[in-house]
């Protein structure tokens, strides 16, 4: 076990050049203040530098908020805005235990569809996860499946940064998404109606109805789906 200093004074803290890169993003993204209290928790009990990405969000960024809410990458959370922090989404213990570990894989982010990034943890293929320990993965709502995205947190929070949704959601997105997603909070994602795997939605996205509906529910259901008419079981898919 690593005490908080030796976490937390390195040489070469990634922090201040992920801020200089949200500052440039080519999407737009918002850099929410930390909960300093929470994100101390959470550092110490993830066991990570903030000479890595994801320890430097999860001290010094409340979360990120990418393509005017479309995306919410969590770091040490801003519960005045809606967003929790990583202990929070990933259910940590209240007090620091260095036996426990995210069975499945650490939740870092969701989307306002009910999408689910996740780093997979010590054993994928035991959780049912593609990809290898420590890459990203994402349980896409409109397969109800989890693809592997062959990347780190800090390449995918770069790749996120450099527009990489762009393309990643081109087929998902309305004409009106930017203002159907900047009237939401933090709390809140998109119940979509014929549901996105569904034949009907796939077949005609802009026929769709969408309501604002808390982002609990839309993960839920998606799993529920994913649960009954899935190939298996997604497993953990964040607390939130």
């Amino acid at each position: 076990m690593r005490e908080f200093d030796e976490l937390a004074d390195v040489a070469d803290p990634a922090w201040p050049e992920l801020r200089q890169a949200c500052a440039e993003s080519a999407v737009p993204v918002r850099v929410l203040p930390a909960d300093a209290d929470e994100g101390r928790r959470c550092l110490l009990q993830l066991q990570v530098t903030t000479r890595s990405v994801l320890g430097a969000l999860t001290l010094h960024c409340g979360g990120l908020v990418l393509d005017d809410g479309w995306l919410r990458v969590y770091g040490a959370g801003r519960a005045a805005e809606g967003l929790p922090s990583l202990g929070r989404v990933n259910g940590f213990p209240g007090e620091f235990d260095p036996h426990w570990h995210p069975p499945a894989g650490l939740v870092v982010g969701h989307d306002v569809l009910g999408g689910v990034f996740c780093l997979n943890g010590r054993d994928p293929a035991g959780s049912g996860r593609p990809g290898v320990p420590g890459q990203l993965t994402y349980f896409a709502p409109d397969t109800l499946e989890w693809e592997a995205l062959d990347m780190g947190h800090s390449a995918w929070v770069g790749w996120l940064l450099s527009g990489g949704t762009e393309r990643f959601y081109a087929g998902l997105r309305r004409p009106d998404w930017r203002a159907e997603v900047a009237a939401l909070d933090l709390s809140q994602g998109l119940s979509v109606f014929p549901f996105l795997w569904s034949e009907e939605a796939q077949r005609d996205l802009a026929a769709t109805s969408r309501r604002a509906v808390p982002l609990r529910e839309v993960v839920g259901l998606a799993a529920d789906f994913a649960r009954r008419l899935g190939p298996a079981d997604p497993g953990f898919l964040g607390e939130v």
